[in-house]
């Protein structure tokens, strides 16, 4: 029935600002305020691992629609772009000089745009970035 909850996921510490489905495979990637991005397999109920690399709190996250990838976007003033394949971290966007609010991947094309608070929506380019794991 519509709007009936199906299942509970609680191991973050702290609120959480962003989630995402993975458009074919049954994972979700959260972020929040324990600055730590989590990847969970929603049949089997349970957080496969953790993502730690971001020193604020993480307001988005996102899967890409092609490439094993997550992008998410913290108050540390950072974009970082996961590889949840290998679980690490393949690149840091700098630039915005307050909190990053969102961040998503172009559905089509190498690119990224983010908002932050400093009043700034950016667009970064995703071109020539490992995109397999090695």
């Amino acid at each position: 029935r519509m709007g009936t909850l199906l299942d509970r996921f609680e191991e973050h510490d702290g609120p959480v600002r962003g989630v995402d489905f993975h458009k074919t495979q049954p994972l979700i990637v959260s972020g929040g305020d324990d600055y730590k991005v989590k990847l969970w397999d929603y049949k089997l109920r349970r957080c496969l691992f953790t993502l730690l690399g971001h020193l604020d709190y993480i307001r988005t996250v996102q899967f890409h629609s092609e490439y094993p990838w997550i992008v998410s976007a913290s108050d540390d003033q950072t974009i970082r772009i996961w590889n949840w394949q290998s679980r690490s971290c393949i690149s840091v966007l700098t630039g915005h000089n307050h909190y990053v609010m969102c961040a998503c991947f172009h559905p089509r094309e190498d690119l990224i745009i983010s908002a932050s608070l400093d009043q700034t929506i950016r667009v970064w380019d995703t071109a020539g970035r490992p995109k397999k794991t090695v």
